[in-house]
């Protein structure tokens, strides 16, 4: 009889009767060895532990609107309920193609170009691994959505990272024109960004843009939070001159609307960018919940008022977290867009980010997200933390008010 070691030595017996380790070794692949639990699962979780108030994760806790829910509702009852087309129901398709002709003044074929996925994190995994092969140099501006680098380690792409630094973030052009080259494959754009609410200004893009065309270099950006710009209008990489041909465009339902747990996403590009998406697409989901797709496809066509509307309210909420997160003494990073914002812990004599959101759920009541896990080199951001204010604001101000009074004694 033979028997495999544990690191606990343990020894168990199968159904069979013979032995077998009662706590076998984890397995994984050699791409993803080095990723750890998601850092959202970690706080969320210790959040639920300690009762704290949760800004951390970045999904409402407040629901989407009515007439998109009672659209999923009919489709639903009128039998829509079967796989849709792989690369997306056609009313939303050219639900799609009707908004983004709105925002950026592009044309685009709505059955060839545009391609539905689950959720935005899909599109990207799809456009990565359709785009991107092994060995292949991609550039990410750090810090960055985790999904990206885990996306790329899948691909065996080779990462290269480009650092945006606070209080402002901006692009470091000079490092940014020393790392790009012809062996660049793509870049990894987030515009408005997550973490730090940084919009990419018109110079900004432009420079990346002619860069990019110089060296034959893809682009692939995530616009998620386009409807949530604060304090500057969203430009669309794909709408400078001369990008359209080279950018994959990805963008989704979910942070809009307020229904993060639809995972209705998409990816825009041309033809010859998107038979790869596509091929890939095919193999990781195939196609995406189709009622969900109809109801998507109604929620597109909502009015401007409901986006105006939509950015008066986050604009309040921001104001009532920051206002908040000032006077409790943290230095807050301005924040354009999306629905968070960046903070330096360090006046609160904690030295790591992670040490510090942990003291703060346990001792305070607050979860916040640590932004080290965003960033190639963890030491780069050990001093900032995220909060998010896509809460209702009852809850942000009683967050506010654990903080000022737990805090302000530290």
């Amino acid at each position: 009889m033979s028997t495999t070691t544990t690191p606990d030595n343990q020894v168990a017996s199968n159904h069979n009767g013979s032995t077998q380790n009662s706590n076998p070794p984890l397995q994984i692949s050699k791409r993803l060895e080095n990723f750890k639990a998601s850092i959202f699962t970690h706080m969320s979780n210790l959040a639920v532990k300690h009762g704290a108030i949760n800004l951390g994760q970045g999904f409402p806790n407040f629901d989407g609107p009515e007439f998109v829910k009672e659209a999923a509702i009919q489709a639903i009852k009128d039998g829509k309920n079967q796989y849709a087309r792989g690369y997306g129901v056609p009313d939303l398709n050219l639900a799609i193609a009707e908004r983004f002709k709105r925002d950026t003044g592009l044309v685009m074929d709505p059955e060839k170009e545009i391609t539905i996925t689950s959720g935005c994190t899909e599109a990207m995994a799809a456009t990565i691994l359709g785009l991107i092969n092994p060995g292949d140099e991609v550039i990410l501006f750090a810090p960055f959505y985790d999904s990206y680098k885990g996306n790329l380690s899948m691909a065996g792409a080779k990462t290269k990272g480009i650092t945006l630094r606070p209080p402002d973030f901006g692009v470091p052009i000079d490092e940014l024109k020393s790392t790009i080259s012809k062996n660049t494959r793509a870049i990894i754009l987030n515009t408005p960004h997550n973490p730090t609410g940084k919009m990419f200004t018109r110079e900004e893009l432009s420079t990346i843009a002619s860069l990019c065309i110089e060296n034959d270099v893809l682009v692939f950006t995530d616009e998620v939070y386009n409807k949530l710009a604060f304090e500057m209008d969203h430009i669309s990489m794909a709408s400078l001159p001369g990008m359209y041909e080279r950018t994959v465009t990805l963008n989704s339902l979910g942070k809009t609307f307020s229904l993060t747990g639809w995972k209705i996403g998409w990816a825009i590009g041309p033809q010859h960018l998107t038979w790869g998406v596509r091929q890939a697409h095919a193999f990781i989901t195939f196609s995406t919940s189709t009622p969900m797709q109809w109801a998507a496809a109604t929620a597109l066509r909502a009015p401007d008022s409901y986006y105006e509307e939509l950015k008066r309210d986050y604009s309040a909420k921001k104001a009532i977290l920051v206002e908040g997160l000032k006077a409790v003494g943290f230095t807050v990073h301005p924040s354009s867009g999306t629905f968070f914002v960046v903070v330096d812990h360090t006046p609160f004599g904690l030295a790591k980010d992670i040490e510090f959101c942990e003291y703060l759920i346990k001792e305070v009541g607050v979860a916040a997200i640590p932004t080290s896990v965003f960033y190639l080199n963890p030491e780069e951001g050990k001093d900032l933390v995220r909060f998010a204010f896509c809460k209702d604001e009852g809850t942000l101000r009683a967050a506010v008010e654990r903080m000022k009074e737990k805090l302000l004694r530290k």
